[in-house]
């Protein structure tokens, strides 16, 4: 009796241990890991959706109209010819979208943080000049067309839009998930309008450097393609829009990307896109999907902390001399520096480092 006893006391040991062993083996369910592969999932589909999205729903239009379901791409189509213009007048956002959890975990996944150093009245207009573009702009978008990073409650009365290619908003389904964030196409059309027909309290966000400055980006480098960029500064004239310079120090360091000398064929390859196509095809790599020491096109979790600087208040002048135009923008150029000089040992960087000003 005392044999048999002991030898199902050994069976529920061993069923024990078994169980136990099982649970251990569940640990891949543990909350910061359950979170962790959430953060990759977020990040992965926006990356997807900036590389793919607009051809991909072009082509998949195109093969619906050619089945039985063409009635769906059909009605479709006929609608977008009908709000064709709508993205050149703000566009359609939707608070839903922008309040997505699914942005949480965007942001939780670098992490990405804005801050604030001052406040920005509602009875006026603004455009934000953003830099550095780095590969994506992920800073850019994280924090100004979501609301991840409370940019609503640490701007209040603030609406912002990122302005961003105007080709993207001719492409079918991404142009509508685009204007619900609050993008808006970078022409002189939308930004008129919303700086003049559509009240106070706007904010357009210029990624100032756009495709040139994303073919000079590197991990450890901090530089602008600015000094002959002084459209931005003219529109601001013209519509009396306050000037806000915006860095965000780790931009840069999130993918690596080749970089082409000045006069090699690479960057002549790329200088050709983007005169023509507006894009220039950055040749780039971050993490893998399963093992950060290998390459993919996940980004590298750095740190992006984008910092709002203080507003340059700018006159209305209907039609801005050069001088004037020259004027502004080096206060612009002043503004930005210093910005960046105030606080780039705050997050992580040497005194002694210079934004170079291209």
């Amino acid at each position: 009796m005392k044999t048999l006893i002991a030898a199902y006391s050994g069976v529920l040991r061993g069923t024990g241990s078994s169980i136990l062993s099982a649970f251990q083996d569940l640990s891949w369910l543990s909350k910061s890991k359950v979170e962790k592969q959430l953060q990759i999932i977020s990040v992965l589909q926006w990356v997807l959706s900036f590389l793919i999205m607009g051809v991909a729903c072009t082509v998949i239009l195109m093969y619906i109209l050619c089945t039985d379901c063409w009635l769906i791409a059909a009605a479709y189509l006929a609608w977008l010819v009908f709000d064709w213009n709508t993205p050149k007048k703000g566009g359609r956002r939707s608070q839903w979208v922008r309040n997505w959890a699914v942005w949480r975990y965007f942001r939780d996944y670098f992490p990405i943080r804005l801050v604030k150093t001052h406040n920005l009245a509602t009875h006026r207009n603004y455009i934000f000049g953003y830099h550095p573009h780095g590969i994506m702009g992920l800073g850019a978008f994280c924090n100004f067309s979501t609301e991840a990073t409370g940019v609503s409650q640490k701007f209040p009365g603030i609406r912002p839009y990122l302005a961003t290619l105007a080709g993207n908003f001719r492409m079918p389904i991404l142009r509508d998930y685009l204007m619900s964030g609050g993008i808006c196409p970078v022409n002189r059309d939308t930004i008129d309008y919303i700086l003049s027909k559509n009240g106070s309290g706007n904010a357009i966000v210029i990624v100032v450097g756009g495709a040139a400055e994303s073919l000079n980006c590197a991990p450890g480098k901090n530089s602008v393609t600015l000094r002959h960029r002084k459209g931005f500064v003219k529109l601001a004239l013209r519509h009396g829009a306050d000037l806000v310079p915006v860095y965000s120090f780790g931009e840069n360091e999130v993918y690596k990307q080749v970089i082409f000398e000045e006069g090699s064929w690479g960057r002549w390859v790329q200088k050709k896109f983007q005169k023509y196509i507006g894009v220039a095809p950055c040749v780039f790599h971050g993490q893998g999907l399963f093992s950060p020491n290998s390459w993919g096109l996940l980004p590298y979790p750095k740190p992006i902390t984008t910092v709002v600087g203080e507003p340059i208040t700018v006159p209305k002048v209907d039609n801005p001399s050069q001088k004037e135009v020259d004027f502004y923008h080096s206060l612009y150029v002043s503004s930005l520096i210093r910005l960046f000089d105030k606080y780039k040992t705050k997050f992580g960087l040497p005194e002694t480092e210079i934004l170079e000003v291209n």
